[in-house]
């Protein structure tokens, strides 16, 4: 198997639907092992276009190159209340990337 599958967690704002079936929220993407492309991502909340929405966002993107591209992309294009909670699971997920890609096999 080429890929690897990874989770970042963030905590949710209050008011929002997802955090009434989540406490925090929590992306996770398909990575490629060779390249640190995303292949395809998925996230907790609560709307399927949301969850769509944040795929397309990040689908593409190769962690090699950092995090700030995909941090950026969410920033600019996703304007809901859950954006910086969105952008902390990234960045979260991102950590858990560098933690595998340095640890010896």
């Amino acid at each position: 198997m080429n890929t690897v599958f990874i989770a970042g967690h963030s905590r949710l704002p209050s008011g929002m639907a997802a955090k009434n079936i989540y406490e925090t929220l929590t992306i996770t993407a398909e990575i490629d092992k060779k390249y640190g492309v995303i292949v395809t991502a998925s996230c907790t909340l609560a709307t399927e276009h949301g969850r769509d929405f944040v795929q397309y966002l990040l689908k593409g993107h190769s962690l090699q190159d950092g995090i700030d591209k995909p941090v950026q992309a969410i920033k600019e294009h996703y304007l809901g209340k859950a954006g910086n909670a969105l952008a902390s699971a990234m960045k979260d997920l991102y950590k858990q990337y560098e933690n595998m890609v340095k640890t010896p096999k």
